[in-house]
């Protein structure tokens, strides 16, 4: 993959974003997507159009399927025991569960940011975010410089670290610790990232960061935000999806969704009348 990636720390969000999900190219489509651990049904039945270069928002009440369903976007359930995925996935038209997909390759195409950050304890700044590089079999050095910068911009973490990228990654701050985290997974140049409450760890200003820089990716990947907090939804995302009891219950533009929602379901939830 070749492009040019513009650095956040010095972008602004765009003025003007498409609100029409069929108007815009699909990252991912979704299929009448089930998944069971066990006997326990978790998902029932999914189908979505996740669109390309926005930011989508899952929401809804704990328990309600939001993190089984990102998961399944880079096939993270698959070696879990007692699992059963059925339905379709599609990434840019691509059957993700195609036995032809290699799931370490997906992975790379698909990178993940967790709710709590996790940078390897025994790795230094600049190792954490190269480790992905490394194991992919790159030893360039001069790559490798690039790619660390890169991320680290893009992550609008570099200015922070630049003087100190062999100091431990666990020395940084808890939303330091998350941009590192994000950089980790941009180092390899994703198409898509997923991120499961990025922000649910982090105190106001930290979480104001990750915010911006979301809003600043979002110009050049597909993102899809898990979040348990609506205020964190209507200031990131582009559309939103709402989930109850393992069902997709209404999927539309942010704005759209949270001033006018279709169901009353989804109206009882904004509300705080349930979740």
């Amino acid at each position: 993959m070749s492009r040019s990636l513009p650095d956040p720390e010095g972008s602004a969000p765009a003025s003007s974003r498409e609100t029409d999900p069929q108007k815009i190219p699909a990252a991912f489509q979704i299929e009448e997507l089930r998944v069971a651990f066990g006997s326990r049904p978790v998902l029932h039945g999914i189908s979505l159009e996740i669109p390309a270069r926005q930011v989508t928002g899952i929401i809804g009440p704990s328990g309600c399927g939001k993190s089984t369903f990102l998961r399944t976007l880079n096939r993270m359930h698959e070696f879990t025991p007692g699992v059963r995925i059925q339905g379709r996935v599609r990434l840019f038209g691509e059957d993700i569960y195609d036995p032809k997909v290699d799931p370490i390759l997906l992975r790379r195409r698909v990178g993940m940011v967790f709710q709590k950050s996790n940078p390897f304890p025994t790795m230094s700044i600049q190792e954490n975010v190269l480790v992905g590089l490394r194991l992919a079999g790159i030893r360039n050095r001069s790559l490798l410089e690039e790619r660390l910068e890169e991320a680290l911009r893009m992550a609008a973490l570099w200015n922070e670290v630049k003087d100190r990228l062999h100091a431990p990654g666990t020395e940084l701050s808890g939303g330091q610790q998350q941009r590192l985290c994000i950089a980790r997974a941009l180092a390899v140049r994703p198409e898509v990232l997923l991120m499961d409450e990025p922000c649910s760890a982090l105190d106001p200003i930290a979480t104001a960061q990750i915010e911006s820089l979301i809003r600043d990716l979002r110009e050049h990947y597909s993102i899809v935000l898990v979040t348990h907090n609506l205020q964190e939804a209507g200031r990131t995302a582009d559309f939103t999806a709402f989930f109850l009891e393992g069902k997709l219950i209404e999927f539309e533009s942010t704005k759209k969704l949270f001033t006018n929602p279709h169901q009353k379901q989804t109206e009882d939830y904004l509300t705080g009348r349930y979740g």
